[in-house]
């Protein structure tokens, strides 16, 4: 174990375990470096920024010369808004793929931003396929971009942004990807994928804490949005220009947290990087998915589109079972794991990322069933409406 490497241990004493898409449980390295002040415009903070910046262009591989890294402070819908309105110009039309709440969230943000935009909604079971998308485009001249979530955490869908590449670029357009609670964990090389900016945030699979997110775009991208934001604040370019120029962030940074997420991107190197934090992720899914399914639970989604990242189970049809009884139960035991999102029927989700291995995973399992036993739920197998739905939607 290097020096850097952290073991996974418990929460501090009375501290649940996060089960969620971030915030999420962090190591003791990460929260033990905020207890540090520094100043936003010292020289000691502007070499923090650069190597953050430098060592998040590194997960990119080959390729990564031609970009650049943007952090912007706020949330991750924040960088989400920011790259929306800076690369897509005001004579700009963006088709959005959405199949859950955040790509639906990209839709609504292009509607404020008074963008052209269409949608293709999957709705919750299914992902966008790239055939859909060059039929799209094929008939539509007028869209000048493609937006993509990565996984898609309302529902847990891994969407497959390679092969919406592809046809994106056939079609001589551009793509825009929102890697928020995939990048770290899910490969997304620019020699693999190409696409013209993505954003994540600091509080997702390089596990951070929540406080600032960041743009990964083109340089050439970059220079040629000068003057598309319609925000003062979420100016992408004006960001990157003065931090080219002057090493400083525009307005007050996030100091504490920037320090945090520099230990967090240090584990991240030291676990293995993009594939070592993935593989345990995977290990952490597999293995709770299966106790789950054994307990009588069913997931949303068929393996293959299962992420790493998050699962959905649909909730018990059994008339005990009530899910805010059931979220008081599993937080007494110690994990917090997160409601539904679905717009058809009931459902809960279990994140698999953050500082947790299989083994805590099979801990969450025991807590399931306990809870399922003082409720008094005989069966956890979901409405039958529910499994019909979802056999219709995925037929």
């Amino acid at each position: 174990m290097t020096a850097h490497q952290t073991e996974i241990l418990p929460p501090r004493l009375g501290e649940p375990y996060l089960l969620t898409p971030g915030p999420l449980t962090t190591s003791f390295p990460v929260k033990e470096a905020m207890l540090k002040d520094w100043g936003s415009w010292d020289d000691d903070f502007r070499a923090m920024t650069r190597d953050m910046r430098t060592r998040l262009l590194a997960l990119l591989g080959p390729g990564a010369d031609d970009f650049d890294c943007v952090p912007m402070q706020g949330s991750g819908s924040f960088c989400v808004e920011a790259m929306l309105g800076s690369f897509i110009p005001k004579t700009g039309k963006a088709l959005v793929l959405a199949n859950g709440a955040y790509g639906q969230r990209s839709a609504k943000t292009m509607e404020y931003l008074g963008r052209g935009y269409i949608v293709l909604d999957k709705g919750d079971y299914l992902p966008p396929r790239g055939d859909e998308v060059a039929r799209i485009l094929a008939d539509d001249a007028a869209i000048t971009h493609v937006v993509a979530i990565h996984c898609e955490t309302s529902s847990g869908i891994l969407n497959p942004v390679e092969e919406i590449s592809e046809v994106t670029y056939a079609a001589g357009r551009k793509l825009l990807v929102d890697s928020m609670s995939a990048f770290g964990a899910i490969p997304l090389e620019v020699a693999q994928v190409r696409y013209e900016a993505m954003v994540s945030s600091a509080n997702k699979c390089i596990e951070g804490v929540p406080g600032f997110g960041f743009v990964i775009a083109r340089k050439s991208e970059l220079e040629a949005a000068k003057g598309n934001s319609h925000s003062l604040s979420l100016d992408v370019h004006a960001q990157w220009a003065n931090m080219e120029k002057t090493g400083q962030w525009r307005f007050t940074p996030p100091t504490h947290v920037v320090a945090a997420f520099l230990e967090a991107l240090r584990g991240h190197e030291a676990e293995g990087g993009v594939a070592g934090r993935g593989a345990r992720y995977a290990r952490n899914r597999d293995v709770m998915v299966d106790g789950m399914r054994d307990l009588g639970f069913e997931t949303l989604l068929k393996d293959r589109w299962l992420s790493p990242i998050i699962v959905t189970f649909f909730c018990p049809a059994s008339a005990a079972f009530e899910f805010g009884k059931f979220y008081e139960l599993m937080k007494a035991k110690g994990f917090i794991i997160y409601p539904g999102k679905l717009t058809v029927v009931d459902s809960f989700r279990i994140g698999c990322i953050g500082q947790m291995d299989e083994n805590v995973m099979r801990q969450v399992v025991e807590a399931a069933a306990a809870a399922l036993s003082e409720m008094g739920v005989n069966d956890a197998s979901p409405p039958q409406a529910a499994l019909e739905e979802r056999a219709k939607l995925a037929a």
